[in-house]
């Protein structure tokens, strides 16, 4: 890689698309972090009749103007170089974004894996623990008398009858 160099802040143009890209927030963040630690990443220029072409780094520029600067630490290169070095970056995210997806979607079946056990083990106790008796008629399961909402006996005669048939004691 080329060395990086000091270069005037004037004679650096921004491209329009590129300076639709700005976001005033992170310029803060980055100038504050300038004034902290100095500039860490040079921009990334090309030269172009007379006047150097912003590459990468327009926040970094542009935190550079806020402060005051008159120069700024770049590399010069070319649009094959950026380019190069957009398609390996997005290589590397894709292949992130990749393995991001895989581990929510272990996590995912999993969890289903757990919800179907645990739904399945808590049907088994409830049966087990209500001991309701079920009798088979018309082809459907039909619960006690003593089991169906609503069905309260009316008579003592059909209570005694009801607790006879569920084998309570009365």
């Amino acid at each position: 890689m080329l060395d990086p160099e000091s270069l005037p802040i004037d004679q650096i143009y921004v491209p329009i698309k590129k300076r639709k890209t700005l976001r005033p927030e992170l310029v803060q963040e980055i100038a504050a972090s300038i004034l902290e630690s100095g500039q860490q990443i040079p921009i990334l220029v090309r030269p172009d009749e007379g006047r150097l072409v912003l590459l990468e780094g327009l926040h970094r520029l542009e935190a550079c103007k806020a402060l005051g600067e008159t120069t700024i630490i770049g590399v010069l290169g070319s649009a094959e170089t950026a380019h190069h070095k957009a398609l390996l970056s997005d290589t590397a995210e894709t292949e992130a974004e990749r393995d991001k997806m895989a581990r929510l979607k272990k996590l995912r079946l999993e969890k289903e894996a757990a919800e179907r056990s645990t739904a399945s083990a808590e049907a088994v106790t409830e049966t087990q623990s209500t001991g309701l008796r079920t009798t088979r008629s018309g082809g459907s399961i039909r619960r006690g008398a003593s089991a169906e909402p609503g069905s309260k006996t009316k008579t003592l005669s059909e209570w005694l009858t009801q607790q006879k048939r569920d084998g309570g004691r009365y």
